[in-house]
């Protein structure tokens, strides 16, 4: 059962956000959480706590909610924002972009002591783009305000080459439910990706094909991310499969790096902690 949810939609087609949708693709934006993701991934911060673009490391705070320099620049996406939810507990307005790329497997707020609440609202995106929770694959369409159970493993992929943007908002306090004006109706039921099952022959294919090394272990494990997006299986077979490939080679030192990268995605991590390939 999908634990993510589907809260609302909002009416955003009666926006034209063209315009500033082409400058979060002109966005230079910073790589705060590159060890999670392959292919094209950013988020754009138009908002946080001391209005700085550069404050990318999402963390919990006290004190007020203040734009950045991008944000002043986005009054329409802001507005959104304004318009349909309340400020008193948001704490950071980002914009995430995925093109042709993979998030691997991973569960958030591990470095904190309490979970926040996450809301996301596609802005640009289609088909190919999805999201998955453990062994759930689904489509978060236009306007959709989807509250995400982020303390699950967890993943992204779009393999659109125009990159998917989704406006992310985080509040703090994970039990207290988030007020939402404007809503209008959903006209279509909540999309899950039907998928056929995964066969022992495909998942030899992928061992034995993996041709692991120090140098490609990083890049090799987009291919294990990217199965149970196609095929029945938790998101967390990616590792299973991957520590699988690496005791192939003999090589204990990738043996460790591959439990530990399980480790960092979804078990254990610190403050700011960066995973060392």
């Amino acid at each position: 059962m999908l634990k993510s949810q589907r809260l609302a939609t909002l009416p955003i087609d009666s926006c034209d956000l063209s315009e500033e949708l082409s400058i979060i693709d002109s966005n230079d934006a910073g790589g705060e959480y590159d060890a999670f993701t392959f292919g094209s991934w950013s988020a754009h911060v138009l908002a946080n706590s001391g209005g700085s673009d550069k404050d990318t490391s999402f963390r919990p705070y006290e004190g007020q909610l203040t734009q950045t320099e991008l944000g002043r620049k986005l009054p329409g996406i802001m507005s959104v924002v304004t318009d349909n939810f309340s400020l008193e507990r948001l704490q950071w307005v980002r914009i995430f972009s995925l093109s042709d790329g993979i998030l691997a497997p991973h569960v958030d707020f591990l470095e904190f002591s309490e979970p926040g609440t996450r809301l996301q609202i596609p802005l640009r995106t289609d088909e190919d783009s999805l999201h998955s929770e453990e062994g759930i694959v689904y489509h978060l369409r236009r306007g959709e305000v989807w509250k995400i159970h982020t303390t699950v493993p967890h993943s992204a992929r779009s393999v659109s080459p125009l990159p998917r943007l989704s406006l992310c908002l985080d509040f703090s306090g994970a039990d207290e439910p988030i007020e939402i004006r404007n809503s209008i109706p959903a006209e279509l039921p909540v999309r899950i990706i039907e998928r056929p099952p995964l066969s022992d022959a495909e998942v030899e294919e992928l061992l034995s094909s993996a041709e692991l090394t120090a140098a490609t272990l990083r890049t090799a494990f987009r291919r294990f991310a990217a199965v149970h997006f196609t095929r029945q299986a938790h998101a967390t077979a990616a590792f299973d499969w991957f520590v699988e490939a690496a005791a192939r080679t003999g090589d204990g030192a990738l043996v460790d790096k591959a439990r530990a990268f399980r480790t960092y995605c979804i078990e254990k991590r610190g403050y700011r902690e960066a995973f060392e390939w």
